[in-house]
C-alpha cells in the first residue's frame, strides 16, 4: 500500500492524499489493523459487538479517573496511567472499526463542532459549557 493509501474501517482502500499539515490517517489504521489481528487471533470478534465494547470502553475510563482518585493530578503513576489510556484508545479503536467510523473523520467533525461553539474570542480561558459563554 503507497504512503497516501490507507484503509477505512470497512477494510477498502483510501486513495485520497494526506493534507500536508495533517498526521498520515495510517498511523491509527495501522493501530486498529493490529488490533483486529490481535484480536482475530484469539477469536475475541464474537464478544465486540458495539455494546460491549462501548461497556468495555466505560469501564477502562473509570479504571483511568481512579489513578486521580484522592491524589494531586502530580502524583499520578504514569505507567499505570500508560496502561489504562492504552486500554481505553484500544476499546475506542475497536469500537470505531465495529461501527464503520474513521476515527480521524470523526475527530475532525466534532473539531468543527467545537470551534463554531467554543470562538476564541469567547472561550479563551474560560472553562464555562458554551450555553454559558
Amino acid at each position: 500500500m503507497s504512503n497516501t493509501e490507507s484503509l477505512k474501517p470497512s477494510g477498502k482502500k483510501d486513495t485520497e492524499p494526506n493534507a500536508p499539515d495533517m498526521p498520515a490517517r495510517s498511523g491509527i489504521d495501522a493501530l486498529t489493523r493490529e488490533l483486529i489481528a490481535f484480536r482475530d487471533e484469539r477469536d475475541w470478534k464474537q464478544f465486540h459487538n458495539a455494546k460491549d465494547l462501548a461497556i468495555a470502553a466505560s469501564i477502562e475510563a473509570n479504571e483511568l479517573l481512579e489513578l486521580f482518585l484522592w491524589k494531586s493530578p502530580e502524583d499520578v503513576d504514569r505507567d499505570k496511567l500508560r496502561r489504562e489510556l492504552a486500554d481505553l484508545l484500544m476499546y475506542c479503536l475497536l469500537l470505531a472499526h465495529e461501527q464503520e467510523l474513521d476515527v480521524a473523520d470523526i475527530i475532525r467533525e466534532k473539531l468543527a463542532e467545537n470551534r463554531a461553539k467554543y470562538p476564541v474570542s469567547k472561550a479563551r480561558g474560560n472553562a464555562r459549557k458554551y450555553t454559558e459563554l
